[in-house]
């Protein structure tokens, strides 16, 4: 084993998600380090993104759930260790982390991992599918309510030979700063969105699935109106239905139902996310069950915009409440049309203040240096 740390990332798929971005960014700091950087993944938007000449990328379908792909995972997985001479196998994912704990037994290197989500079981059989998160040699927490979750309900899977730790996500702090967008580009998404300025915005990002919430909002904007009229803002969902059509028509059919269409847009995606949050007056995250961590209210507080979210999961450790940003009841939409109309009345200088302390926040709690110079120590004392 050389000097030079070999770290080796796989992950289903690289998009926008947290997980996914957080493996990126780790990706790209890990050469800066002096380590060899690669990544196994089976596709995705970030790949365009990736400087090749740091990190060496391998694609191989480790999204997959069936057991025969993820032997030959496996397999490959083993071989690229001993060829590449990897030092640690770091999953991001179950079905991944299933090949690369086999692997990793088999050559004898460092298996970790990054339990991202709460991961939901009914039975055994899910359970025992999900503790691969949990059987590595460090278990990284993405947040306290992980931390949490797993102590909780996966107990029997830990022991004093493994090192258990929560490492906070993090952003790019001069990426999501709302001072490097241009006023012209603003103009430019205000016509491609067909909103006008001048009116206010209110913004939802997130892929569209149930637990994330978008009917909840939809019913809080309906509510809304009966107070303000439906002249007074814009609410834009932003997102995917990623395959998801049954929900997305859900949706839609909900704002035909209210007669929304003029104020409710459907955006599948946005390349620029600094600029949809510049242009948005207040983001929402109407989460109905836990975000692991809740990469929206970071972005955000980052952006300097006020975030109101639901008060369950890695909400209430990212969000100061009535500092930062705002919690409301999870699952009452009239909770949340209440927050939104105490915020759209929120003078200039308070919304100032807010956002002053929401990007502090972020700076000293969840930037991306931290998270992966973290992230690197650990790596750095299971070979040292």
């Amino acid at each position: 084993m050389g000097s030079k740390i070999k770290v080796l990332q796989v992950i289903p798929r690289l998009g926008y998600g947290g997980a996914e971005t957080g493996c990126y960014d780790l990706a790209h700091y890990l050469p800066e380090k002096g380590c060899g950087s690669y990544i196994i993944t089976s596709g995705g938007q970030l790949l365009q993104f990736i400087k090749k000449n740091k990190v060496k990328v391998f694609r191989l379908p480790v999204h997959s759930k069936n057991p025969i792909t993820m032997l030959f995972n496996s397999i490959v997985i083993f071989l690229i260790i001993l060829l590449y001479n990897i030092d640690i196998v770091h999953a991001r994912s179950r079905a991944p982390a299933w090949s690369c704990l086999f692997a990793a037994k088999l050559s004898g290197r460092k298996f970790v991992t990054t339990f991202h989500g709460t991961y939901n079981f009914n039975n055994k059989i899910k359970k025992f599918y999900n503790s691969i998160m949990v059987k590595s040699k460090l278990v990284i927490a993405g947040s306290n309510f992980i931390f949490s979750h797993i102590n909780k309900n996966y107990s029997e899977y830990l022991n004093t030979k493994k090192k258990f730790l929560v490492i906070f996500r993090g952003i790019n702090t001069e990426y999501f700063d709302e001072s490097t967008t241009l006023e012209s580009d603003e103009d430019k998404l205000l016509k491609k969105w067909d909103l006008k300025r001048g009116k206010k915005i209110i913004l939802l990002p997130g892929r569209l699935t149930s637990w994330k919430g978008q009917d909840l909002f939809i019913e809080a904007i309906n509510i809304l109106n009966k107070e303000l009229g439906h002249e007074a803002f814009y609410a834009v969902v932003l997102g995917s239905d990623q395959g998801r059509d049954i929900y997305k028509k859900k949706l839609v059919r909900l704002v035909e139902q209210y007669r929304l269409n003029n104020q409710v847009k459907f955006i599948d995606k946005c390349k620029n996310m600094p600029l949809a949050y510049k242009i948005s007056d207040i983001i929402i995250s109407s989460s109905v069950e836990p975000e692991a961590f809740g990469r929206v209210a970071i972005e955000a507080q980052s952006m300097q915009k006020p975030i109101i979210a639901s008060n369950i999961g890695g909400s209430n450790e990212t969000i100061i409440n009535d500092k930062t940003g705002f919690l409301f009841e999870v699952g009452k939409p009239e909770s949340l049309s209440k927050k939104i109309m105490e915020v759209l009345q929120l003078d200039e200088t308070t919304l100032k203040s807010i956002g002053n302390e929401g990007r502090k926040n972020v700076i000293k709690k969840f930037n991306i240096e931290k998270m992966c110079l973290t992230t690197y120590s650990e790596y750095k004392k299971l070979i040292l």
